[in-house]
């Protein structure tokens, strides 16, 4: 079964985050949720806590198959501070492991030089952290080893394109049917 974490911090967009908590679970993609704070609480950007099932400490990146980011504000500023979990995507990048992330946390991979010649996506007026990456305008851009995705809107078709990429097309077209999802 692959293993996904997603990571969460203060001010995390809380629908982008816990839409694809709820779409991997129901499709049996295991996914942890980590807080990067030190404590399991983390308050999203509109003030909704919630009790994450690990810290980033307890994260075991060697049987991690998937790092996703949620965007929203100030969460993907304090990913983007946090030099342990940015190593870990800089070596899951080095190693062409999975990396996702959605509306504005799509930057930190701009910013951190792993999207070179990747297309990729964001939420608007983000595009300039993209370094190196060909910026494109759909819901949900997958190339290579990265998903990427707009922001809260586009948490249904991120979720699934995750599903997809562990499950098959079939898989996730199921679960779009399963949620009414664009019927």
């Amino acid at each position: 079964m692959a293993k996904t974490v997603i990571f969460l911090a203060e001010g995390f967009e809380e629908i982008e985050a816990l839409t694809v908590v709820d779409l991997l679970r129901r499709a049996g993609i295991e996914i942890t949720t980590a807080s990067i704070t030190g404590n399991k609480q983390v308050t999203g950007s509109h003030n909704i806590t919630v009790v994450a099932d690990a810290l980033l400490s307890d994260i075991k990146f060697d049987e991690t198959d998937m790092i996703i980011l949620p965007g929203g504000m100030p969460g993907t500023n304090n990913l983007d501070a946090c030099e342990p979990l940015k190593a870990q995507i800089k070596a899951f990048a080095d190693a062409g492991k999975k990396l996702a992330a959605i509306c504005a946390a799509p930057r930190l991979f701009g910013k951190m030089g792993v999207l070179n010649g990747k297309k990729a996506t964001c939420y608007p007026g983000n595009e300039e952290f993209l370094q190196g990456a060909d910026s494109q305008t759909t819901e949900v851009v997958k190339d290579g080893n990265f998903i990427t995705s707009r922001g809260m809107g586009t948490a249904i078709p991120f979720g699934l394109a995750i599903i997809e990429e562990f499950q098959g097309k079939e898989a996730a077209d199921d679960m779009a049917k399963k949620i009414i999802f664009r019927q």
